[in-house]
């Protein structure tokens, strides 16, 4: 792992058995000089995963650039909830674009810097699934084979939220949305569908890639900073839980992210040049069920009749992650 993993048993602080944590071990959330890049008064909804995602992710690169740092953001709901006309929540250099050309507008403003010369200038792309799996996808590619300065954030939320909840080729199998209405023989997203696209930057063999959630302060910081480090393109990839599109209650964004993990459903890991370098353990696999459960668009599988079936192939999903990334160590999976 990037970091030295800290238990922290009070909720809410950063003490360990009432002892105050070393400044090396505390987050960048907990420093007094963070740069709030996202500052109060946006209208992200109660408990957005996104809000929580973007904060982090972008005050740790404030903090490994020195605060120079220019952002471009891909239209959706990061962009829409933080600068409704004529506000705005962002306290850095920050440039909107359109829903899929992001990357694109990312490189050229790296090529602008590099021509002046401006090489202690960094340049962060933002985008949630929508805009970066789908209408982006060509323009994330095309940075990733040029080997662009820019490292891209991809916010997965699981859907177009901002839109009212349509499905994305990130939408998970069997999920309902607003277009994979839980009906019929296979109610709910179809299996086979959608891409995996941390897998496919690691196919370009890019400098960096890495997965995180919001349920894991340290390590989310501890990635964002380590692809500061390298030149080239980079890219991270953050499960954001939206209560809203995925049916949970506010206060329960955190733990909805850390059961996808511990389920093995998302696996979080880092690669550089196209080899896998760490992963972040599961002390032990829970089933998938402990993640559908709360979740109201998974809710058709668990009726009077439960689809047993349906089930046990994100199971099979979450188990062939495990096997592949490594997540379970000494622990063999049936």
């Amino acid at each position: 792992m990037p970091f030295q993993p800290v238990k922290f048993y009070q909720t809410g602080t950063f003490t360990v058995g009432n002892r105050l944590l070393k400044p090396e071990d505390r987050s960048v959330q907990s420093h007094r000089n963070r740069s709030n890049a996202i500052n109060s008064g946006h209208r992200a909804c109660q408990g957005c995963g996104e809000a929580l995602g973007a904060r982090y992710a972008l005050d740790a690169a404030m903090e490994a650039t020195n605060s120079q740092l220019i952002a471009a953001n891909a239209t959706g709901c990061l962009e829409v909830f933080t600068t409704p006309y004529p506000e705005t929540s962002w306290q850095l250099p920050w440039m909107h674009s359109l829903f899929g050309n992001t990357a694109a507008v990312a490189t050229g403003i790296a090529a602008a810097l590099k021509v002046k010369g401006r090489n202690e200038i960094r340049v962060v792309a933002q985008g949630g699934d929508g805009g970066t799996t789908d209408i982006g996808f060509g323009c994330l590619s095309g940075m990733f084979e040029r080997n662009d300065d820019v490292l891209y954030i991809c916010y997965d939320n699981e859907a177009y939220m901002n839109t009212g909840v349509q499905r994305s080729s990130a939408t998970p199998p069997a999920a309902r949305t607003a277009t994979t209405m839980p009906v019929g023989p296979n109610p709910g997203n179809v299996f086979g569908q959608g891409k995996f696209v941390p897998a496919i930057a690691m196919a370009h063999e890019i400098p960096y890639v890495a997965t995180a959630t919001v349920a894991d302060l340290h390590d989310l910081e501890a990635k964002v900073k380590r692809a500061m480090e390298f030149r080239g393109a980079r890219y991270i990839h953050i499960l954001v839980p939206c209560p809203l599109g995925w049916g949970i209650a506010s206060h329960d964004t955190i733990r909805i992210a850390r059961l996808a993990h511990e389920t093995g459903l998302f696996p979080i890991f880092e690669s550089e040049y196209g080899l896998q370098v760490s992963t972040l353990p599961i002390r032990k696999q829970l089933p998938v069920e402990e993640y559908l459960k709360p979740q109201k668009r998974f809710a058709h599988l668990f009726g009077t009749k439960p689809e047993l079936d349906v089930i046990a192939r994100i199971q099979e999903r979450a188990d062939r992650n495990i096997r592949k990334y490594g997540l379970v160590q000494q622990q063999e999976i049936s």
